[in-house]
This record gives structure tokens, sequence and C-alpha cells, in this order.
């Protein structure tokens, strides 16, 4: 008797993207089978059983498939907007000038805080549709905006919410420890304590997180700090993350791999310790060249040193409203590459495969592979390179979540 799958996409051609290739795993006539949300098969049409039975298949007419696309750092879910900073940006300020006067992260701190669950969630729900027509299937969101236990609470259940307003996986990051509110009148190490022993163990005990996270700066905390929220993290059960060497270089990458984090991310200012030791760790470098872009940085992320190393790299929009209003992981393929000069092939691992990986998702999606979900990008490409290649342009023809 043939076996029967509930959907066959047939007469494609794949970029699988299997697991430590170097390239895109590419087959010219291919075929996807799934069933129960899952993949059954992804290879060579030829090699797939010809009496197979499905109640639907879809004739892909020699269109690209990829796995659906993976936005791993994002700050989605917020209050307010900071477009009279980008104004301030224009006319010379930085962004540590705009932060010691009130505004950066603080600023959207305030606008958050007034926002009920409901407005963050009709707020972020635009940014989400932006990359859900990008081909985005999975999708990472941090809190941090809230900096007391109720305001992150809400952002983070905000977060989860919008999973079911849209066909789409969410991950969530606690971000306590992103920035230090008003009312710490500048007592960091007070702050901290809050963060470790009131607003972590709210949130891991209601289940609002997947990850915790960290801003390491000098502007933001300290390797000690960030060090005892990463404890409490462990304590928890909760693996970490890190924002990382983003202005300059304190250690962040080294620290992020000592507690064997999922990912370190920004990175512009890392060095070779902290390159060997991610790579050892098997911590994943998050670029963004959203943020490099939008902040006019000069320092690029050693992009040669994680290559030497054998770093996987993936990229994310870094989607917040002050740094990286950017709301196109195609345009950060393009950006990474013109950029930071990645390869075609490290882009498009880098918003599927290694997206995932950062994630600590990767038995689950980010290649075409038996048994992962079945999560498809369909695209109207006659070759990879366009992905990377265009600029406000979207190729996408249609995106598959869970096999539908």
């Amino acid at each position: 008797m043939a076996e029967r799958f509930d959907r066959i996409w047939h007469n494609a051609r794949l970029a699988t993207m299997q697991t430590d290739r170097p390239d895109l795993g590419e087959i010219e006539r291919g075929l996807v089978a799934a069933r129960g949300g899952r993949i059954v098969y992804a290879g060579a049409q030829s090699d797939f059983p010809a009496d197979a039975d499905a109640a639907e298949r879809i004739d892909c007419e020699g269109r690209w498939i990829t796995p659906g696309l993976i936005d791993c750092h994002t700050h989605l879910v917020y209050g307010g907007n900071r477009a009279h900073e980008f104004e301030l940006r224009l006319r010379g300020a930085s962004y540590e000038e705009i932060a010691r006067a009130g505004g950066g992260i603080v600023s959207t701190v305030a606008a958050t805080r007034k926002a009920t669950e409901s407005e963050l969630v009709a707020g972020a729900l635009p940014r989400l549709d932006a990359l859900i027509g990008e081909g985005v299937t999975t999708i990472e969101i941090k809190s941090g905006y809230g900096l007391n236990t109720e305001t992150e609470m809400r952002q983070l259940s905000a977060a989860r919410h919008l999973g079911s307003k849209r066909p789409v996986a969410i991950r969530t990051s606690f971000l306590g420890a992103h920035a230090l509110p008003p009312e710490a009148d500048g007592d960091k190490d007070r702050y901290i304590d809050l963060v470790c022993k009131e607003m972590l163990p709210a949130v891991a005990q209601a289940g609002l997180a997947d990850a915790v996270d960290a801003f390491m700066e000098g502007l933001a905390f300290s390797g000690e700090q960030t060090a005892r929220v990463f404890q409490a993290a462990k304590a928890l059960g909760l693996p970490v993350k890190l924002h990382a060497d983003q202005l300059s270089n304190l250690g962040g990458a080294a620290l992020a791999a000592s507690f064997s984090a999922l990912s370190a991310d920004h990175l512009e200012h890392s060095d070779e310790a902290g390159a060997a030791a991610m790579a050892k760790a098997g911590t994943v470098a998050v670029l963004l060249p959203g943020a490099f872009y939008f902040t006019r940085e000069t320092q690029k992320p050693p992009v040669e040193l994680f290559r030497k190393h054998g770093v996987k790299m993936a990229l994310a929009t870094d989607c917040n409203p002050g740094s990286s209003p950017l709301t196109s992981l195609l345009l950060v393929m393009n950006m990474a590459a013109t950029l930071f000069r990645m390869t075609i092939a490290e882009c498009i691992a880098g918003t599927t495969r290694e997206g995932a990986r950062a994630l600590g998702l990767l038995d689950d999606v980010g290649t075409l592979e038996a048994g992962k979900w079945c999560d498809l990008a369909i695209w109207n490409i006659d070759r990879p390179a366009e992905l990377v290649y265009r600029i406000g342009f979207n190729p996408l023809h249609s995106r598959v979540w869970r096999g539908r």
C-alpha cells in the first residue's frame, strides 16, 4: 500500500541547508513531503516513491524552496518610537550621548510601561506581519523595555500572545538586564539584585521566557554584574545569550562562552580570544548589520576571525525602536554581504540554519530534513543569490508553517 502524506511540494529546487554543509545543499529537481506538520522527505524527486499518495499536491513550477527564515534577535514588542532621536543622530549626537541625556532605552521604557498588553500586541503586529511577509516562520522576541517585574512580564506575555495571532513560532528572551531604570538612582548592583532575586524568578515561574539575555557594555552592565544574572538563569535551568562587545571590548564574547551561551550578539569589538572561546563553547555569533548601519558604526565584527576559528554566524534584524527599526531579513542579508563581506551561503545559512542554532532549535527547524517542522519559504527566483542581491524587493511566492 502506498505511503500517504498530507502534502507534497514537487517540481521544486531545494536549498536544504543541511547541517554543517558549506554550501546550500542544492537539489535541482527536488520534492518535500509532509505529514503531521513535519517533513517526512526532502530530497531528489527521483528517489521519492512514484506511487506515494497525498491529500494535496503542490506543483512548485521550478521555484526554489528554502527553510522558513528565522529572525533570532529582535526587540519587537515595545511602546512608542524614537524618530526624534534619529533626528538628533543626524545632527551629530552619539548613541551614548542620547542615552546619558535620558533618551535611548529609557525613553522606550517610559512608553512601554504606559502601554497595556493589548496595546503592545497591536503595536507589534504590523512589525511581525512585515517579517512574516518575507518568509519568516520563527522569531525571537526580547523584553527589556519594562525594567520592573510587572512590565517585563507584560512584554513577554504580549510576545507569547503574538503566537496565537499569527502562524509563527515565537521564542522569548528575558532581558531585564538591558539598562538601568531611572528609579534605580544609578545603583547598578542593587538593580541587578532585583533582576536576579525578584524579576527572573517571577518570569521563570510563569514560564514566560525561553532564555535570558543581558547587555554587557560600559553604559549598561559590567562583566561581574552580567555573570550574576547568568548564574541566576542557570540555577533556574534557563539558557543564556548576550549583547556583547557592541561599543567596546569588555570581553563579552569570552564571558558568554564561559556560560555556554546560545549566542553572543553584535560583536563589533570582539577579539581573537573571544572568537576562539565562542568556537570552543559552540556559542553562535549573531551579527546585526541593521544596527551597524543605522548607528553609522565603523568597526565591523571580526568575520574573518569567526571563519578562522569555525564560529557559526547567524544574522538577525535586531528590530528595535532606537538602533535598528528594521523588519526585513532580506535586507539584512544584503547588508551582511555588502557591509561585512559575507558570502551568499553564509547569509542564507545565517537566516535559516544558524538562526535556528542560535535559538537552540536546530533539532526542529532551520534545514529541510526529515523529522523537522515543515516550515518552508517558496521563492520566485532563478538562483538563491537573488535573495541576497536584491534590495527592496520581496520575491516570496508562498510561506508554509507547520506544513500548511
